[in-house]
């Protein structure tokens, strides 16, 4: 459950990136990474800001282990004591989510008042412009722009607008769907409207654990897509494979996780499929002050905090996951990363380094004894 709306209110920071940053004022107050860019701040600053944020989570999350309500003592009391145990555990969940904004609005604002990092669209490169305003949709009715990243329930997003522009009945209609007709893309307006729109809209996005998405994108893409088996699976084989650069029969239906992740090691971030390209580089969080940054792992409450943000009608609602939906589970990740040659993932995480900093997910663990379990 999301901060219900009468306990946040919005501040505006001091400094040009912080401006419309929502802050929440509740229990806290207060390999390359890209071959031919600016240069970011070092791998050291990244790893220190994850291990700072990360341990006041954890700090958070144990007083709120502490405060929990005891065991209920005697029938007579036990519903009342239920009552109450619910009631704090809402307040729990509401407050962290006000902590991971927190932490994560600090970090924002701490990697990207780096002057070497965009600090507006128009600071950006063509190419990471172009990138940036493809991937973000417009609804001027309701006043706002929404960066969708895919295999982070970006199609379900695309079903409320569609819905809101009237392209689409609701959300629950099962047709397939079409990522461009009846959506407005920002790259579709003229400058001065991209600006007004940028400094006057809501701009939210979601984020997700840039493995789990990495490997959701891998089987989903070369385990169920033909037309990525084709395009993308028969080149990683070729490519990658002993004995089959020049083999004819080649499908491009088995390419393994060690082979997608060989080919991701030698691209460019700025010019990969935008199912693995990392989210920095797609929603460009330092050159636009997103108001609201939801989570794939409380999408359900982020995203109703969302759509009660905006102010839309109480007949739209985000969508349910489909019953066909497979989640990468916690232990199939584990498996896939730690079935990976070490190396590889040593040369891969650079290249994702800004999506764990500046969203304050943790490295993954990957030891010899984690992996071992």
């Amino acid at each position: 459950m999301f901060p219900r709306r009468q306990d946040y209110r919005m501040k505006r920071s001091g400094g040009p990136r912080s401006a419309s940053i929502i802050n929440f004022m509740s229990a806290v107050n207060s390999g390359s990474v890209r071959r031919s860019s600016a240069v970011l701040p070092s791998l050291l600053t990244f790893l220190v800001i994850i291990a700072s944020g990360g341990l006041l989570l954890m700090i958070e999350k144990g007083m709120l282990n502490g405060m929990e309500t005891p065991s209920p003592r005697g029938n007579g009391r036990r519903l009342d004591f239920s009552r109450q145990a619910g009631e704090r555990s809402a307040d729990a969940a509401d407050v962290e989510s006000q902590i991971l904004q927190e932490i994560r609005n600090r970090t924002i604002r701490t990697v990207c008042s780096q002057k070497n990092m965009p600090h507006s669209i128009w600071s950006l490169s063509p190419p990471q412009r172009k990138t940036l305003l493809q991937h973000i949709l417009v609804n001027d009715e309701y006043r706002f722009l929404y960066c969708y990243v895919p295999k982070v329930a970006c199609s379900n997003w695309k079903k409320v607008l569609k819905v809101l522009s009237g392209a689409l009945e609701n959300v629950d209609v099962n047709i397939k769907m079409d990522h461009h007709s009846g959506l407005v893309f920002l790259s579709s307006l003229k400058p001065e409207e991209i600006r007004y729109r940028l400094k006057h809209y809501f701009k939210f996005m979601f984020v997700r654990e840039p493995m789990e998405r990495l490997l959701s994108a891998y089987r989903n893409k070369f385990g169920e897509i033909q037309s990525y088996q084709k395009k993308y699976g028969v080149e990683i084989i070729k490519r990658y494979r002993k004995g089959r650069a020049k083999d004819a029969a080649v499908t491009g239906d088995d390419v393994t996780f060690a082979e997608f992740v060989r080919y991701l090691l030698d691209e460019d971030v700025e010019h990969m499929n935008e199912h693995w390209m990392p989210v920095y580089n797609l929603c460009q969080p330092c050159a636009v002050s997103y108001d609201f940054i939801g989570s794939h792992e409380r999408l359900e409450s982020d995203a109703e905090f969302v759509l009660q943000r905006v102010g839309v009608p109480p007949h739209v609602h985000f969508p349910e996951r489909q019953t066909w939906y497979k989640p990468v589970t916690t232990e199939t990740l584990h498996y896939y990363l730690c079935s990976l040659p070490q190396k590889l993932l040593r040369e891969l995480l650079p290249k994702y380094i800004l999506d764990f900093s500046l969203f304050t997910y943790p490295l993954p663990n990957t030891t010899t004894e984690h992996c071992r379990h």
